[in-house]
């Protein structure tokens, strides 16, 4: 885990030791002070030339200089070493988070995801560039400070260490625990985060059931636990202040009484005694650093755990070794003895060997978790196969890059998602470089240009978080027209029109045929109103292909289609 974390300083090795090589300049400086003190007082006092005293203070003054210098380097960029780590490692989460198939998501709150890829990895970053240098000095400054302390008094110093010892093992003790309760705190953020999430992005339903109270139940709960949480972590980082500050403070105590002790003795002069208190003070500065450490560390540590987690999930659909970029595919698709579970005990689909020949328009109908759905989303591997073989003109969709093959299959879903910002920039996502003619192009074919042309700003209107400011049938149009700029071999419609009104059903149906033409295209659909035409219609239920034909043929054989139309239509 340490190796790994390391790893991550290779690109800045030039910041790295740049930062270090100051902190080390500056912690060995640091023990000037006290020696000057000690000859000043031993020696150029009881001289009595004032002009020697003054040059050593402007000596010492110099030193300070250059320690303000070497502090302003390692603040600056010693914080930029941290920050482009962190900000690193969030591009590697981020993008292997897209690599992870949509079981991972299935079963990970956003919200959480959120919080690992944000407040975690904050923590890192801030470990990355604060742990390393504050170890640095705390190893210098306090082998230098012990060294010069052993040469004044290796008894004074003997028990000096002793103390240190002690008061390192309570830090360190407490080190422990403050992992345990930042890990806790970082579950339960994510939980807040997840919450939070819900009730914001869903207030529209929120305020239509009138369930402001529940909602706000649920989030007072959540913030409790993340209050209780953080609180035990206060709890315990309180506790390990205290007694590192009565221990800090005992040291030096402990230096007076000590230094006197030894001074009254015979053992030290004034200026070893001054020399050796002020040295204790050296001492203090790194064991306060220690102190920071265990609150900074624990949570650095419990973020990359959190990171090192999700970057340890290997994605479970990936390209082959011998995967290949797929030529323009024409869209003959045959599922070969297919069988598909979400979960191992429940078999969705079992033994399905379909042909749909290019071109052909293909609905799928069916009670609902019979299968269509996944039926489909098993072709552009959203999910990978359990058993048998999938294969698109003869080509098996594993020995095809995911990306070739997913640019060759266009979806357009019920509930369409839009990203907040312009018309013009969710258009763009079917085709990034498509130009001003291609858009409009896409606009018209859509029927969408009119509403368009109507915007003060066109397709630069500003359309909302995930497209709020649109109607339902606006969204589809929109959706439809990425679609025409994407241009796909293979379309899916995942009841695309069902949650529309008749009149705007209608107009939809009219662009999602025009979308449709010369392509293979797999429709999803409940409302059988809206699939009476295509060119082959397949009954899916929990058993597999139940029946397949014409819209005519399905209801004279008067097995499930006929009922389901009979059901549909017989009001």
């Amino acid at each position: 885990m340490v190796r790994r974390f390391f790893s991550y300083y290779r690109p800045y090795k030039g910041l790295f030791l740049l930062d270090f090589s100051c902190t080390v300049i500056m912690s060995a400086l640091e023990l000037v002070f006290p020696l000057a003190v000690a000859q000043v007082v031993d020696k150029l006092l009881p001289s009595g030339n004032w002009h020697w005293v003054l040059l050593a203070c402007i000596g010492l003054l110099s030193v300070y200089v250059i320690n303000t210098g070497l502090n302003i380097v390692i603040n600056y960029w010693g914080n930029m070493l941290g920050l482009n780590i962190e900000t690193d490692m969030r591009n590697e989460l981020f993008s292997h988070m897209q690599k992870l198939s949509f079981r991972f998501f299935d079963t990970h709150r956003t919200g959480q995801l959120m919080s690992r890829i944000s407040n975690d990895l904050m923590d890192v970053g801030s470990m990355a560039h604060n742990g390393p240098e504050h170890v640095f000095i705390i190893i210098i400054t306090l082998i230098g400070a012990l060294g010069v302390m052993f040469t004044i008094s290796w008894k004074l110093s003997l028990i000096t260490l002793l103390l240190l010892l002690l008061l390192m093992v309570v830090i360190f003790v407490f080190a422990k625990k403050m992992t345990r309760a930042f890990r806790q705190m970082f579950a339960s953020v994510g939980c807040f985060y997840a919450r939070l999430q819900d009730a914001l992005g869903g207030i529209r339903v929120v305020q239509a059931f009138t369930n402001e109270e529940h909602q706000k139940k649920l989030f007072i709960s959540d913030n409790q636990w993340f209050h209780k949480v953080k609180m035990e972590g206060f709890k315990i980082f309180t506790t390990s202040t205290a007694i590192s500050y009565l221990l800090m403070r005992f040291l030096s105590l402990f230096a007076l009484a000590g230094g006197s002790w030894f001074y009254l003795q015979g053992e030290l002069t004034s200026g070893q005694m001054f020399s050796f208190i002020l040295l204790i003070n050296v001492i203090i500065r790194p064991i306060q650093m220690i102190s920071t450490l265990v609150e900074r560390i624990p949570k650095g540590v419990a973020g990359f755990k959190n990171f090192v987690e999700i970057m340890d999930i290997h994605p479970d659909i990936v390209d082959a070794p011998d995967a290949v970029d797929a030529p323009h595919l024409q869209g003959n698709i045959r599922y070969n003895n297919v069988s598909f579970a979400y979960e191992e005990e429940c078999p969705v689909l079992e033994n399905v060997d379909l042909f749909i020949p290019s071109g052909e328009t293909v609905a799928f109908v069916g009670p609902s978790g019979g299968g269509k759905t996944t039926l489909c989303s098993l072709l552009p591997r959203f999910y990978e196969v359990l058993s048998g073989s999938i294969t698109i003109d003869g080509i098996d969709i594993n020995k095809i890059k995911l990306q070739s093959l997913r640019q060759q299959i266009g979806i357009v879903q019920q509930d369409v998602f839009l990203f907040a910002g312009t018309i013009r920039e969710n258009i763009l996502y079917g085709k990034m470089d498509a130009t001003e003619d291609e858009i409009w192009e896409a606009v018209v074919r859509s029927q969408m240009d009119e509403f368009i042309r109507a915007q003060t700003d066109g397709l630069d209107a500003v359309i909302g978080e995930r497209g709020v400011k649109l109607s339902g049938g606006q969204k589809q149009r929109l959706s439809i027209a990425r679609m025409f700029l994407k241009n796909p071999a293979i379309l899916i419609l995942d009841e695309a029109t069902s949650a529309l009104d008749t009149e705007t059903e209608t107009a939809i149906q009219k662009a999602l045929a025009e979308l449709s033409k010369g392509r293979t295209t797999l429709v999803i659909a409940h409302r059988l109103a809206t699939i009476k035409n295509a060119d082959r219609i397949i009954v899916v239920t929990a058993e597999g292909i139940a029946e397949q034909g014409s819209h005519q043929k399905l209801l004279a054989e008067k097995g499930i289609y006929s009922r389901l139309h009979h059901a549909q239509f017989s009001t």
